[in-house]
């Protein structure tokens, strides 16, 4: 058979490879050079599907990355398989497998790609008595044919031992991670710093359009396992990245627990050598990953702290727009009594009752920003871990009935430090840890507490949040402001309260949250004005403009109004599915043609990216239509003039143009 499976013993084949072959790296390839008796090795970076060809030929195409040994550059050749030979390899080479191939064409590729550093590739003789494929195992293989269930060997690089360019499996142990957000693009992205014993420290950069693709971790010293990690140099650091082909295995990094993995692929390796692996990073994690130094009980908060909270969701409600509460317990009780946050009648989930009768146990988190949208999804019941949480104390002030102070929990906006939510599964260990423990409190011992906060208040009976500013509101809003004012020192704060009774006009200095603000762009503080008529409009927005030229777009150029002793026309097609036709007219002066930057122009059916396009490059560009006799300009709401960043629109109440000098680029 042309397709052999060799195991090898301590990196020793069983099986030796014929005398007569000599191997060749891939940078020493060259055409019309004998390879009859030479062989290539190397690792399979990437597999395609197998394929039939127009004829019926089988096809199959692997990406081969040569062994590191030759060069500290990594280099990968494309191999073309055709027949019988691609379907055996098909049935039992995988990524990440060791083959060794002979027998090969050397030609030159007919493109290139971004896997493929060289120019040329292999193609493997449908004859199969001159091409043969040696798989290495470490696995032991019987004497049984061929079949689908062998399991691959994957090699996995030590992290102090990564180059860049080259394409790697490594295991680690989590020291920091981000869990999943939204990028600024389609993708999701998590952040995710790792160790092994050779204390190397390798952040990796993953991103995925599948949410579940993207590894599930849930605290430091959880061991992940990377396949196909592609390997950079970002900021003279060794940084990992996504690629073709990536994957990933999570597994909880607490010794003793089940080595179950975390994934969301139906297909995947795990032998014993891999729960080795994992077991003995475990052992080296609890030496040197603390895996629960930032995981903190609520009896131990401290005011002015950030740190990991375990605890299980018992009430949610939406406070405004970008803020969400959640009530959370763990079972113990915080060291100074939680503050109560307001919303409206009705805005609660919850089990009421289970709420009251936990109240002394429970504590609100006001969740901001990015947050808020999962925050709102969150089921009541489900047990969570909150990341980068921030307590303080409330300030008391002699305004307030009671001396006694509040801790406030907040989960600020964005990703630093790794902020974020996570829900944990039912067989989560941590979870079902704390299950037993809150199964084991009595919340009728904290039922019977003398109330020590006279703000405390029933959570049936909430106030609506019209008529009130929020504890949390109310501190933000006397928090240091941004910018400060040198003038009128003198003047006192005064409440907007107060101001609103008092008659006008007044001098006050106040502190307030901003709460809205008009015009909400800039293009809207400025407007149109006609010297003639007088007449104030407003700057049209830029859809409004790209519907009006979109519309005008669709109408034919007429071929006579083209080529006149005044212009000179080009008409394009556009390439897209409505084949739209843009006729440029170049304005002659004294019969002349100018260069660009003197030259006006008047586009048909161009639309509004194209105008900006045009604008930078000509004097002028002035928006046309045809007409039955003449070029006419498109439309009043459309600037019949651009120079530069100077846009000439007129009126629909005279004939005077009016001019704004409005930088569009802004």
């Amino acid at each position: 058979m042309p397709v052999h499976l060799i195991k090898e013993v301590n990196g020793v084949p069983e099986v030796q490879l014929p005398s007569h072959l000599e191997e060749v790296d891939l940078r020493t390839l060259q055409l019309g050079c004998d390879y009859s008796n030479k062989f290539i090795q190397g690792t399979v970076s990437l597999i395609y599907s197998l394929t039939q060809l127009e004829d019926g030929t089988a096809f199959l195409k692997i990406i081969l990355q040569e062994r590191e040994k030759f060069h500290p550059e990594i280099n990968t050749i494309n191999i073309l398989f055709f027949g019988n030979l691609a379907e055996q390899c098909a049935k039992v080479v995988h990524q990440g497998d060791t083959i060794v191939v002979t027998g090969f064409v050397l030609e030159e590729t007919s493109s290139s790609s971004e896997h493929n550093t060289n120019c040329l590739q292999l193609k493997m003789s449908p004859n199969e008595s001159t091409a043969y494929i040696y798989v290495k195992y470490d696995t032991v293989i019987s004497e049984e044919p061929i079949c689908l269930s062998v399991t691959p060997k994957y090699t996995y690089t030590p992290l102090n031992q990564l180059k860049h360019g080259s394409i790697v499996n490594v295991y680690g142990a989590v020291k920091f991670f981000k869990p999943p957000y939204q990028s600024r693009g389609t993708d999701y992205c998590s952040v995710v710093t790792i160790m092994d014993q050779s204390n190397v420290k390798l952040t990796c950069m993953l991103f995925s359009v599948n949410l579940d693709t993207l590894p599930v971790i849930y605290k430091v010293g959880d061991i992940v396992r990377f396949h196909r990690l592609k390997i950079q140099q970002y900021k003279n650091e060794i940084q990992g990245v996504t690629t073709v082909g990536f994957s990933s295995l999570t597994f909880e990094g607490t010794l003793g627990t089940p080595i179950i993995p975390r994934t969301s692929s139906k297909i995947y390796t795990f032998t014993t050598d891999d729960q080795k692996t994992v077991e003995t990073l475990r052992v080296w994690a609890a030496n040197h990953i603390s895996s629960s130094g930032t995981l903190i009980k609520l009896s131990d908060v401290k005011a002015m702290q950030y740190f990991d909270l375990t605890c299980q969701l018992v009430g949610k409600a939406e406070v405004d727009g970008s803020s969400v509460l959640l009530k959370v317990w763990d079972g113990t009780k915080p060291p100074f009594p939680s503050w109560k946050v307001l919303f409206e009648d009705g805005a609660l989930e919850g089990d009421i009752g289970r709420i009251n009768q936990l109240q002394n146990l429970i504590v609100d988190i006001l969740v901001y920003d990015n947050h808020a949208a999962l925050a709102k999804c969150l089921k009541v019941g489900t047990f969570l871990r909150i990341y980068s949480l921030h307590t303080k104390i409330q300030p008391v002030t002699p305004k307030k009935l009671s001396n006694v102070p509040h801790l406030e929990f907040h989960l600020h906006g964005g990703t630093c430090y790794g902020r974020g939510i996570k829900v944990l599964p039912e067989n989560n260990c941590d979870v079902e840890e704390l299950k037993r423990f809150l199964d084991s409190v009595n919340p009728a011992e904290y039922q019977n507490l003398e109330n020590i906060c006279d703000l405390e208040f029933d959570i049936s009976n909430n106030f609506s949040s019209q008529d009130f500013v929020s504890p949390c509101d109310l501190e933000r809003c006397q928090q240091l402001s941004a910018t400060v004012l040198t003038d009128h020192q003198y003047l006192e704060t005064t409440p907007l309260s107060d101001i609103l009774k008092r008659d006008a006009p007044q001098q006050y200095r106040i502190r307030a949250k901003l709460r809205n603000y008009e015009p909400q762009k800039l293009y809207q503080s400025v407007k149109l004005h006609c010297p003639k008529c007088h007449m104030l409009q407003e700057v049209p927005h830029e859809s409004d403009l790209e519907l009006v030229l979109q519309e005008v777009a669709t109408e034919y150029p007429d071929p006579k109004l083209q080529n006149t002793s005044l212009y000179n026309s080009e008409v394009w097609t556009t390439q897209n599915q409505q084949e739209r036709k843009i006729v440029i007219h170049f304005v002659k002066n004294d019969g002349i043609l100018q260069t660009p930057e003197d030259t006006l122009i008047m586009i048909e059916g161009g639309i509004l990216s194209e105008i900006y396009q045009l604008s930078k490059k000509f004097k002028g560009v002035i928006p046309v239509k045809s007409s039955q006799e003449d070029l006419i300009i498109v439309d009043l709401a459309v600037p019949f003039l651009i120079h530069g960043k100077v846009w000439h629109y007129g009126t629909g109440h005279c004939t005077t143009p009016v001019c704004i000098c409005y930088d569009i680029y802004s």
